[in-house]
């Protein structure tokens, strides 16, 4: 599965402890661009995320999309040995994540003062909801919370009904572990510049705060605004139904929508309400009224002919297509959008490859994920705790 050549971040040692998908996905990330990966999890059940979603053998198809590359350890962090083999790791490492409660990982003797003390150059990255500070530190933050208190389902919300919706994924994790892989490789730049190492705090709801704030909202931003328009740019926007299908058009600049509106042969694009940008933008009801215009036409055609004309006219279009029907796209497939591979526990999978394209340092799909503890014995002989494994296990610090 692993592609040819040295990626961006070969050599950086990272210790995970994150689980679910926030910071595993962030470091996985980093896995596919050359990172040397620890897993460490809890022996039994392991990471949460194992278990989430369409899942084998301790295995979902989130955690392979999180984990895959990683090897895992499975040490019992409420025992001072278990705690002591983690510090032992941590020594030699560049990264060091973790997304527990605030005050969790203190009580376990791994916070960032006591790691640093070993490792000056650490990387100590901080994942949580709400952050160390203010009211809501405490509380429990899965996604779809993150999701209501940081704006995006309201921004969701149902142009009929006001009624505010959540996204159907997990997209505050999915925000906050881009942004946690990209905070950690401007630390790794920093670093190599002579800043040193440092502490990442990243809550998750500031991270989807400023997903939503860069463009929905609007008349937040511009606090002197009249508030004539929504405050998203996207607000209300639809899908355009087909005789046998859906697809899409963004009718943005002039041309496009001049464009649109011949290839579905509506007419009165060129009206001075709506001929421009700008006379769009001040005329609301009338656009509004084109848009009805747009949709009702888009009905009498099929997607294909709907596609081909609107293509004709150079507009911006698309098909509405399920994950599982862009594997046959023709463009999918002709530019090896999907990588399929074996896993010995899972089977046959299918993966989207590394989206970044690296020109010299090329990214490439890590193996297949762990199962839990699957190199426990292999990572304790490389820190020379070999002859001690037996009794490790024994006594419950590892598995």
């Amino acid at each position: 599965m692993s592609g040819q050549g040295r990626g961006p971040m070969d050599g950086v040692r990272v210790v995970d402890l994150s689980i679910a998908l926030s910071g595993p996905w962030a470091v996985g990330i980093m896995t596919d661009q050359g990172a040397s990966v620890i897993k460490v999890e809890a022996p039994g059940i392991g990471d949460i995320g194992r278990w989430v979603g369409v899942a084998h053998s301790g295995i979902s198809a989130m955690a392979q999309m999180a984990n895959r590359g990683k090897r895992s350890l499975a040490v019992n962090l409420r025992l001072e040995e278990g705690q002591q083999i983690v510090r032992r790791l941590v020594s030699e490492a560049d990264v060091f994540v973790q997304n527990f409660r605030p005050g969790v990982i203190e009580r376990l003797g791994l916070s960032y003062e006591s790691l640093v003390e070993e490792n000056p150059d650490l990387i100590y990255v901080s994942i949580s909801g709400f952050g160390n500070e203010g009211p809501y530190r405490d509380k429990s933050a899965y996604d779809p919370v993150v999701q209501a208190y940081g704006g995006l389902a309201a921004c969701q919300a149902d142009v009929e009904t006001g009624a505010p919706q959540l996204l159907y994924q997990v997209a505050a994790d999915k925000v906050t572990a881009l942004t946690a892989s990209q905070g950690i490789a401007a630390a790794l730049f920093a670093r190599e510049r002579g800043a040193g190492g440092q502490h990442l705090e990243i809550p998750m709801l500031d991270a989807v705060v400023n997903f939503v704030w860069a463009d929905a909202a609007g008349n937040e931003v511009l606090r002197d605004s009249d508030g004539s328009q929504p405050s998203s740019f996207s607000h209300g926007q639809r899908l355009w139904r087909f005789k046998d299908g859906w697809g899409i058009a963004a009718p943005v600049s002039d041309d496009d929508f001049a464009g649109i509106c011949r290839a579905l042969g509506v007419e009165g694009w060129d009206a001075p309400e709506v001929k421009t940008i700008a006379a769009r933008r001040q005329n609301p009801v009338v656009m509004g009224a084109m848009m009805e215009k747009i949709y009702a036409a888009a009905e009498s055609f099929t997607v294909k002919d709907a596609i081909e004309r609107l293509e004709a006219e150079k507009a911006p279009c698309g098909v509405v297509l399920s994950p599982g029907e862009l594997v046959d796209d023709p463009h999918a497939q002709a530019v090896g959008l999907f990588v399929d591979s074996q896993h010995p526990v899972l089977g046959s999978i299918r993966q989207p490859r590394p989206p970044v394209r690296f020109e010299k340092t090329p990214a490439s799909l890590g193996g297949p994920a762990p199962t839990v503890g699957q190199q426990t014995d292999e990572i304790l002989e490389e820190i020379g705790l070999g002859p001690q494994i037996a009794r490790l296990r024994e006594a419950g610090v590892v598995a």
